[in-house]
């Protein structure tokens, strides 16, 4: 599957632990930046092209990350056709739903609350779980797109 990473300078550590993961477990994947660590770099210069990138890459996916993927998520849901759905721990039902209820093609990670190692897990139990394609969940998803 063709991935799309992107982070700010809190998620950028996560961001490139997840690009080595997932290209060693056979994705492809595409850092869309930062590409260096800059202290005082801004979200939305990388969040918002990721998203464009996922929703101009039918099938493909993105994940984000910042110290909490809130501000991240919020710039990526800017562009028509991205649904970046935020986790930063709790119940793993909540990634589960973002994919069958919703078909979120964006995951933004909290770095600042997911170890590395549930990172890996998190992305990796996202990216398997499938959309439901429900016509209820479908019609509610094509009304975000005509908002």
């Amino acid at each position: 599957m063709k991935l799309y990473l992107a982070s700010d300078h809190a998620g950028f550590a996560l961001k490139t632990t997840l690009i080595a993961y997932l290209r060693g477990v056979g994705h492809e994947v595409e850092n869309v930046g930062p590409f260096e660590f800059a202290e005082h770099d801004d979200y939305p210069d990388f969040c918002i092209p990721c998203a464009q990138k996922v929703v101009a890459d039918v099938g493909s996916k993105g994940v984000i990350s910042g110290l909490s993927g809130q501000g991240e998520a919020m710039a990526a849901n800017r562009v028509v056709g991205a649904r970046a759905a935020v986790y930063y721990g709790g119940p793993e039902e909540i990634l589960q739903l973002s994919r069958q209820h919703n078909d979120a093609n964006i995951l933004s990670l909290g770095a600042g609350f997911l170890s590395p190692e549930d990172a890996e897990r998190v992305v990796a139990e996202w990216l398997s779980t499938p959309f439901s394609g429900e016509e209820r969940h479908v019609r509610r998803i094509q009304k975000l797109d005509h908002v």
